[in-house]
This record gives C-alpha cells, structure tokens and sequence, in this order.
C-alpha cells in the first residue's frame, strides 16, 4: 500500500490539477505548449478536389485541418467524400492555390 501511494498519489494529483487549471496538452511543432490559433474558414460551397457540392449527395461533408507550419498554413477543408482526402494530399499546393483564388475573390465583393 506505501508502493501504491508512493507512485500513483503524486499522479492522480497532478492529474487532477491539471484538469482544474487547465493547462493545454497541445503540443506544437516548435516546442511550445499553446493552442494553435483557429484555422481560416473553408471559402468554397464546392468541393476543391471533385468540384461536387459540400453536403450534397455524398452526404456530410469531411472537414480536414491542412497545416503547413513552413508556409504559415492553417487552413480548415471540406471534401465531398472520403475518397477527395487522398487526392488533395497527393498534390496539396494545387489544391491550395484554388483555395487561395477564392479567398481573394470573396474579398474583393
């Protein structure tokens, strides 16, 4: 019993301060434990891969967080279905330029 206090005491304690105080467990990159700032909105009613409708026949869309911690990028995606993710990776900055050319046309309106 002196074991078990010994060991998991100092555990569960930290445990529970750490959910009262409420530390952030995210880990980033360069080593620093803050939360990363939210991702830029998605500015497309379409899917940048297949071009279909978000929420359309395919059903719910697939939201995905791309980040590109060289570029800057944090930018939040929807794909039509689960098949348009693998795609979009393969060739990421192809992608991301569509995305970029709708951001800037919203803008100017």
């Amino acid at each position: 019993m002196k074991l078990f206090n010994r060991i998991c005491r100092p555990v569960i304690c930290g445990l529970a301060l750490t959910a009262l105080v409420g530390i952030p467990s995210v880990s980033r990159a360069d080593g620093t434990n803050s939360v990363a700032a939210k991702p830029v909105p998605y500015p497309l009613t379409t899917c940048v891969v297949s071009g279909d409708k978000i929420g359309g026949d395919m059903g719910a869309p697939i939201v995905f967080v791309y980040q590109d911690s060289a570029k800057g990028i944090n930018q939040e995606i929807k794909f039509c279905c689960p098949m348009c993710k693998p795609q979009f990776l393969k060739d990421p900055d192809k992608y991301m330029k569509i995305i970029r050319d709708a951001e800037a046309k919203n803008a100017k309106k």
